[in-house]
């Protein structure tokens, strides 16, 4: 395996030309997604949400946005707890350091997070500042970038993951927008979504404080830094 350095960034050549197809493929699936699920929360809603038709254009546009942010939040969340709780893509019995270890599934979730993050960032950019402003392009453009280097390392999914699957409580923070620009702010369900909220951000942080106790020493551990000076070595 051919070792390529980018920069301040020096990992192996993991690209094969099948695998630059997977990638595009996904990255383009994504997208496509999230056209069909913004065209498909325009259509739905006019059907079945009364006030739709009373919002503004620009109202609109962030409903219709907010509603594939949703779909690309439930995907990656179900798709990152299958991959590092369920399957064995990330078993730490395994003699294969954690952060290198990859499979199909999960470069084709980090393909379609990418088709997403491009899909959102020129929304954001077409009606720019309206759906966010500076910092929203920052982060857009360091998730795009961070997945890119992970994709073509093949290194640290476990990582890109365990943020992935932080997006669990963008679904909640969806429908707090959806239930304000409604009228909505006194009913129940926007307070049990509020609930709901804070305790998916309580879970999560208390998820990535256990991550790190039980993976940080394996990270740090003899067998790690022989591998990173073994990178080093051939910058």
């Amino acid at each position: 395996m051919e070792f390529t350095s980018f920069g301040a960034f020096s990992f192996y050549d993991y690209a094969s030309p099948t695998k630059v197809l997977l990638w595009l493929a996904s990255i383009f699936s994504g997208i496509i997604f999230c056209l069909i699920a913004y065209t498909s929360t325009a259509f739905l809603s006019s059907l079945l949400i009364k006030g739709y038709s009373k919002l503004s254009s620009a109202e609109k546009i962030e409903w219709n946005n907010r509603g594939f942010s949703t779909f690309h939040a439930l995907f990656v969340s179900s798709a990152s707890f299958y991959l590092i709780f369920l399957s064995d893509v990330f078993n730490e019995n395994s003699q294969e350091v954690v952060i290198n270890k990859s499979s199909r599934l999960s470069d084709t979730v980090l393909g379609i997070s990418i088709g997403y993050f491009l899909t959102d960032l020129a929304m954001i950019l077409w009606k720019f500042p309206a759906l966010g402003g500076l910092e929203y392009v920052l982060h857009h453009g360091l998730s795009i970038g961070s997945i890119t280097l992970s994709l073509l390392s093949g290194q640290v999914h476990i990582y890109i993951l365990m943020v992935l699957f932080s997006e669990s409580t963008t679904p909640f923070v969806n429908l707090r927008w959806y239930l304000d620009i409604a009228g909505l702010k006194s009913s129940k369900l926007y307070i049990w979504n509020g609930i709901a909220l804070f305790l998916g951000w309580l879970q999560g942080f208390s998820y990535s404080c256990s991550f790190f106790t039980i993976y940080g020493p394996i990270w740090l551990s003899d067998e790690h830094i022989l591998v990173l000076e073994d990178c080093k070595g051939h910058g």
